[in-house]
């Protein structure tokens, strides 16, 4: 391991952040399973809820986790418009998300007249008192308070809070130092499903406002990983999605501490879940022995996917610098080509954030060409959007609108053309491909993804749902993507 990335994951930040090495404390609050629920949560209700998700994976993961607890205490899932408990869970990664995060809360609020409504997640974190001024909103929920959803929506349900004031429960996270308790097994109507393994970040870049979202590094212990791993095995599921804000940094707050390939290393060796799949890790963090292990596993069972996700966010160095970003241009193009060397069908996914105070033209070329030269499967941007607590949020140098406008614009072009070269490159191959347990709607076409994470329709029947089905590529159109013939 790295002495970039151990102070990525571990050093102190002179702008908050607060170091790893700590006791581990005493249990805070009561423990509950979805699916071995305590005695308040056995008590029936005949209410409904619905829950409106926005933003990331692990966002996504916990409204999974919410959603099958609050099943588990007799609420039955319903429909916007009809329910009687809405949860909003929202997301501030940039002021755009915020909004429409806040613009969710109110349609929730019109379309539900008479509901319950509870605000959760990042944006309810970091913004509390602006959410709970919102009329019609009963609940407010910080991040390290989910675990406390259930109970909250039953108090409010049992008239226990106070109808005509909002209640507030949110906590300062920024010295947690245990995983939250809300169980992460995000089990429901998808095929592969997130496993949150690891919440917060300790890495303070200088434009992220998610440390102050979220707290520091805090990881699921092992046996616990393992536990749910093998009861999603146990439910007929083929694939799992490890998931974490900073899933790379896994480990290192536990006692004895250990590491994402550790951790690896033990799912592979339970065998109750067939496929891996990792979700977005840092260049510092994705490490020599993770992809020897990649490689490995790509040449023998596959169990682990050959698709990595890593953030760059810019391709030139000053810009990396002044976004506190732990490595150079150079050290990212090395780890892209080392991947592909080793794992010539690995998708790499890649994040760019466009607009960053100070990036010149020359920077946003700089970066453009980088990514036109490598490999990569895909693209995310992200325009800049400065967040209030954030260094980057007083930085004296912003970009026009306009041109972050047109910056996006050129590089989302580049990421489609990137696509389409990768999907091109597998053309006559055969993929492994796990089928989706529901139909492409324009077509009605079996759809699944490989582990390199293509997703081609293919026609075949529905004893196929979730089974693993060999499928040779035979077309690449640009609107539908990939479609493929069935081996058999």
């Amino acid at each position: 391991m790295s002495a970039l990335h151990l102070s990525f994951c571990q050093k102190k930040q002179e702008n908050g952040g607060h170091g790893l090495r700590v006791s581990r404390p005493r249990n805070q609050y009561k423990e509950f399973s979805p699916l071995k629920p305590t005695n308040q949560q056995n008590q029936s209700t005949n209410k409904t809820f619905f829950i409106k998700t926005l933003g990331c994976k692990v966002n996504q993961c916990e409204s999974e986790a919410i959603r099958n607890t609050l099943e588990a205490s007799g609420f039955t899932d319903g429909s916007e418009g009809d329910a009687d408990v809405v949860i909003v869970n929202t997301c501030t990664v940039t002021g755009k998300a915020a909004m429409q995060s806040r613009q969710a809360v109110r349609r929730s609020i019109r379309a539900n007249p008479g509901a319950r409504v509870l605000v959760t997640g990042c944006h309810a974190q970091t913004a509390p008192d602006e959410l709970a001024a919102i009329d019609g909103v009963h609940l407010v929920v910080g991040t390290r308070d989910k675990h406390r959803i259930p109970e909250k929506v039953l108090e409010s349900i049992n008239g226990k809070d106070a109808p005509d004031a909002p209640v507030v429960a949110v906590s300062d996270v920024t010295h947690a130092t245990r995983f939250a308790p809300l169980p992460g097994v995000a089990h429901g109507s998808r095929t592969r499903p997130f496993l949150k393994i690891q919440d917060g970040c300790n890495a303070f870049c200088t434009y992220c406002i998610v440390p102050h979202a979220r707290g520091r590094s805090r990881s699921l212990p092992v046996d616990q990983v393992l536990a749910q791993i093998q009861q999603l095995g146990q439910l007929g599921y083929r694939e799992v999605v490890l998931t974490g804000i900073h899933i790379g940094c896994y480990g290192m707050d536990l006692a004895p501490a250990t590491d994402l390939k550790q951790l690896l290393d033990r799912i592979r060796g339970n065998g109750h879940i067939e496929r891996i799949r990792i979700s977005s890790i840092e260049p510092r963090e994705l490490t020599e022995p993770i992809i020897e292990l990649a490689s490995t596993e790509a040449r023998c069972s596959g169990r682990l996917c050959a698709h990595f996700h890593i953030p760059l966010q810019s391709g030139d160095d000053d810009v990396l610098k002044r976004m506190h970003r732990p490595y150079d241009a150079g050290y990212f193009r090395q780890l892209v080509l080392r991947i592909v060397k080793r794992i010539p069908h690995a998708a790499i996914g890649v994040d760019t954030l466009i607009g960053f105070p100070g990036e010149t033209d020359r920077s946003f070329e700089t970066t453009y060409r980088l990514i036109q030269e490598l490999p990569v499967a895909y693209l995310h941007v992200f325009p800049f959007s400065a967040r209030k607590g954030t260094p980057a949020f007083s930085f004296s140098d912003p970009i026009p609108s306009e041109v972050i406008k047109a910056r996006c614009s050129r590089m989302r072009q580049l990421g489609n053309r990137k696509r389409r070269d990768f999907y091109a490159r597998h053309m006559g191959q055969t993929l492994t491909v796990l089928v989706e347990e529901s139909r492409n709607k324009p077509d009605g076409r079996l759809k699944g993804f490989s582990d390199n994470y293509i997703s081609i329709r293919f026609d075949g029947p529905d004893e196929w749902f979730n089974t693993f089905q060999e499928v040779k590529v035979s077309r690449v159109s640009d609107e539908g993507g990939p479609e493929g013939e069935a081996q058999c």
